[in-house]
């Protein structure tokens, strides 16, 4: 096992219970560092963090309809540093520690991420079979070269990508130009396993900064279900039957859907890397207005771009509406409604971690945990592990503090007395590089529980698109810097 990366990836599995063992890293200079590796167990490990669920589990008595858990598990590596060889933990008898397989997790060279959006739950879609879905996305940093990035998170069942393209919209369905057709490891489309994703290959083809692309794909085969963010607010297409990927025009896409499914990320060749915003609905964007880029994370975007004293970054949008810092909204298995997401400490490594060329987390997320009764001790460890977690894969992290939502139905007194424990803590800081007080810059000086009136979208929790400027344009740019 040689390279250079971030992290090492281990494919787990506990039998027996919870498994852990610790391992030691040689690298290529001699040097050594050691690492703790903890497997869930693969029948009652959470379904939230896994890999992979396999259908069924074989035993002496027979077949049982349940679920075997495999589970990817990364662990820091010492930054600049070429591994030379792993050695694994000692079996530790029981329970027993199963590794499957191991890899370096290389970082990012020569792209930074410029859009992106989190997969939010696995539900009911179209139904799709020979039909093209076009994707709406908004650029933050542009560049030479694009890639884009599919995932089939959830899923239980494998998906075919018949043939993919890019092109800059000119408007709604409509491309400025022929689309370029992407290829994934030469080929024209891919399959995406269970729980996996896909990297379209580098394609020379200039994306403007700051604009609206199409990221349009062939599913020739049925798709009932997909992962998917339901908050895209922006409208995308949907084309009656037969390959229109390569498509300019929009005759053939007769409907329109308003979630972003299987589209993860779209990446650009160069760049100094990404900012990623990890947080919930008001990060979504949500009660911003539809189709005009206007949330906070866009608005920072836009900032950044327009100024030379730090670098240009890629913002990428990693908020979730309904998502929490201690709890799962979505159970992360199976079909359902709920499209809240796993929570912010199990959707970490995917959401965060593994972002392209991520520089910067800020983490603005809390208010949805004290609304629906946790506790400020429990926000406030679920917040220092996730400073913990990002350190140490040599992040700088940024926290913000929680709005205030007085007048919302579930921002009660007791609500609000945890908020301000957990704003007291954030202020500390102590645990973070940097704080941003975005409870400050929305509440009413006159009423500090509320938020400002003209910032208010009308439900009391989500700004609308003046309090979102707000948050973007209080952000001290020097901040976000490693």
């Amino acid at each position: 096992m040689r390279g250079r990366g971030d992290a090492l990836a281990f494919l787990v599995a506990g039998t027996g219970g919870a498994a852990s063992g610790t391992g030691t890293v040689r690298y290529r200079d001699g040097s050594l560092s050691r690492y703790r590796l903890t497997a869930p167990d693969w029948r009652s490990g959470p379904l939230a963090t896994k890999a992979v669920a396999l259908p069924h589990i074989n035993t002496p008595g027979g077949q049982l309809a349940e679920k075997a858990r495999l589970y990817v598990v990364t662990v820091p590596l010492v930054r600049g540093r070429e591994v030379a060889s792993v050695t694994l933990p000692p079996d530790p008898g029981a329970p027993d520690l199963h590794v499957f397989a191991l890899s370096v997790r290389a970082r990012t060279q020569g792209w930074t991420g410029s859009w992106s959006a989190a997969s939010a739950g696995y539900t009911a879609v179209g139904p799709w079979s020979d039909r093209t879905v076009r994707l709406v996305v908004h650029t933050s940093a542009g560049g030479p070269r694009v890639r884009v990035r599919l995932a089939n998170t959830f899923a239980a069942a494998p998906v075919r990508i018949g043939a993919a393209t890019v092109a800059v919209q000119r408007a709604g369905a409509t491309a400025a130009g022929v689309p370029r057709r992407l290829s994934f490891r030469g080929r024209a489309g891919t399959e995406i396993p269970a729980g996996a994703r896909a990297v379209s290959d580098p394609l020379d083809f200039r994306v403007p900064a700051d604009t609206n692309l199409l990221v349009s794909f062939h599913l020739p085969g049925p798709v009932v279900t997909a992962p998917v963010h339901s908050q895209a607010l922006q409208r995308s297409y949907v084309s009656g039957p037969g390959d229109h990927a390569a498509d300019a025009s929009p005759a053939a896409y007769t409907s329109t859907i308003t979630t972003w499914p299987l589209l993860t990320g779209v990446d650009v060749g160069g760049g100094p890397g990404s900012v990623v915003l990890l947080g919930d609905s008001i990060t979504d964007g949500v009660k911003s207005t539809p189709d005009a880029n206007r949330r906070w994370p866009d608005v920072l975007a836009t900032r950044l771009l327009n100024q030379s004293r730090v670098p240009r970054y890629g913002v990428l949008n990693q908020g979730i509406s309904a998502n929490r810092v201690v709890a799962d909204r979505y159970p992360g298995d199976g079909v359902s409604t709920d499209t809240g997401g796993v929570s912010a400490l199990h959707r970490l490594d995917r959401d965060v971690l593994a972002q392209t060329s991520a520089r910067t987390v800020v983490v603005f997320e809390g208010v949805n945990d004290v609304r629906w009764g946790a506790s400020a001790r429990e926000v406030i460890a679920g917040l220092r592990e996730i400073a913990e977690r990002s350190r140490a894969r040599g992040l700088r992290v940024v926290a913000a503090t929680i709005a205030p939502c007085e007048g919302e139905s579930l921002c009660t007194a007791a609500a609000n007395t945890r908020r301000e424990a957990v704003n007291a803590y954030l202020r500390g800081g102590g645990d973070f590089d940097a704080v941003l007080d975005f409870d400050e810059v929305l509440r009413d000086p006159a009423h500090p529980a509320r938020l400002l009136p003209s910032y208010d979208s009308g439900d009391h929790l989500h700004p609308g698109d003046a309090g979102l400027a707000a948050l973007a344009d209080s952000v001290d740019l020097r901040q976000l810097v490693p």
